[in-house]
């Protein structure tokens, strides 16, 4: 059975609120100002992680482009364990990229016509929910031009341009992904991604206007440095990208504790302070927390399914899981564009770790059934990729594995090599404790459904 994501903020606030000392002890219990910010702090902190995290990813995601809007921007390699971000990257797809604003005009993006691998273009408002898509699966195989549509938007597009769904909000973000099989395939992706390009409505119509003002990419406060600037940095963002008008109610109980649009956190009194300072940290706690508990998620055989409403979690009106999405892997895909498994136990439930060692074994023919292709990515408990001797960082079907006598196929994952006769199947764990996603692109129906059955990792002795 879910629990509702306030709920859950509050019992975890229970648990850790402060407890009153006995006589003669030499701290005070907390101020009830204290204790009412942090209550509804914790509550008001799910809710408005996007703000924060989102800002933050806009501040990183645009330094490759002078945090400049609009401006696209193409990886060359395929991510490895030099990115240190987190995330949870794929290492399957080359990823180009821009932050987009929307409240003036639309932009116009081009599309080549790409034939020979899969591609697709996410597009994701400033709530992490995914807006719209080209590519592969939804808009084909060959070129095309699309309008991309900030809300309110009214106007007209020139022929020859699709409009797409709207963002419904003034910012958003761009993803693509070019499938790579391999280092000699990079070439021949670069020349697909050359061939993408952004261009605001205003200048498509006229080549020789010049480029509109772009918007102010502000840099976000370091959390690190003081738990109240995430607070400051949601206030400010909330300006620029309002709160959807249904949730009206809530906004106004977070005000009371200086917590909304505007709102200035350092006008507040310092018990309310130290309680909303308490409430950023635990509440960042409570996210990491509930998905590596799976919250939401349906558990087949220690994987976790992400929750149907996955690349869309605002529809759920859970909180706790739309802060969840974000946190764990920035953008996701909707599932019938991609599924992707997470686990973290082994068969016998307990937590991964490069201590042991472990198969993951499937038989003849129960591979993931996918139109595209499927990967298994490894990954350390900060969400990044994991450094090791081979600088392998997934495993898939585009992989040169070795079957099993019978037809199965046999994965080793641990943290030193299997032996030279299993080292094409083996995925190197770090030392400590790991995850791992199995994505399926273009998954079978089965796996849109969820009753396919990924099968256990086991650990091994010795």
């Amino acid at each position: 059975m879910s629990i509702p994501a306030f709920a859950l903020a509050a019992a975890l606030a229970a648990m850790v609120a402060v407890p009153a000392h006995a006589a003669g002890g030499e701290e005070p219990r907390p101020d009830w100002r204290e204790m009412n910010a942090y209550t509804l702090g914790v509550q008001a902190y799910i809710y408005t992680f996007p703000w924060s995290y989102m800002t933050d990813q806009r501040w990183f995601r645009t330094a490759d482009v002078g945090h400049q809007a609009n401006q696209l921007f193409h990886f060359r390699e395929l991510k490895d364990a030099s990115h240190v971000d987190g995330g949870s990257p794929n290492n399957d797809t080359l990823y180009s990229r821009s932050w987009l604003y929307l409240k003036d005009e639309p932009m116009i993006l081009s599309v080549p016509a790409i034939s020979d691998r899969y591609h697709s273009v996410e597009l994701t408002d400033y709530m992490d929910d995914n807006f719209a898509y080209a590519g592969t699966r939804t808009t084909g195989d060959g070129a095309g031009t699309f309008a991309i549509i900030g809300p309110g938007w009214k106007g007209s597009l020139p022929a020859g341009v699709t409009a797409l769904p709207p963002s419904s909000t003034p910012w958003a973000f761009l993803q693509v992904r070019t499938a790579v099989t391999d280092a000699s395939d990079l070439n021949a992706a670069h020349a697909i991604q050359d061939k993408y390009k952004l261009t605001p409505l205003s200048q498509w119509e006229n080549p020789a206007a010049s480029p509109p003002k772009s918007a102010e990419i502000w840099q976000p406060l370091d959390r690190a440095v003081d738990p109240l600037n995430e607070w400051r940095t949601i206030n400010r963002a909330m300006l620029e990208v309002p709160a959807d008008p249904r949730d009206a109610d809530m906004l106004q109980s977070f005000a009371r504790i200086g917590v909304g649009p505007g709102l200035d956190i350092d006008a507040l009194d310092a018990n309310t302070k130290r309680g909303l300072a308490r409430a950023s940290v635990d509440g960042r706690t409570i996210i990491n927390s509930a998905f590596t508990d799976g919250y939401r998620q349906t558990n087949v055989n220690g994987w976790h399914y992400p929750p149907p409403e996955t690349g869309r979690m605002t529809t759920t009106r859970d909180w706790l899981l739309r802060a969840i999405q974000p946190a764990v892997g920035f953008n996701t895909n909707d599932p019938i564009e991609a599924v992707y498994l997470n686990v973290s136990v082994d068969g016998d439930g307990k937590t991964l770790s490069g201590a042991n060692r472990y198969v993951l074994h499937f038989d003849k023919g129960a591979e993931p059934k996918v139109k595209a292709f499927w990967s298994l990515t490894m990954y350390n408990w900060k969400y990044n990729l994991v450094a090791n001797p081979i600088d392998r960082y997934s495993l898939g079907d585009r992989s040169a594995l070795k079957r099993d006598a019978d037809g199965g196929l046999t994965i080793y994952l641990q943290k030193d090599s299997p032996g030279a006769d299993k080292e094409s199947n083996w995925l190197p764990a770090p030392e400590g404790p790991f995850f791992l996603f199995l994505r399926a692109y273009l998954p079978g129906d089965d796996i849109v459904n969820q009753t396919w059955q990924p099968p256990k990792i086991n650990a091994v002795g010795g």
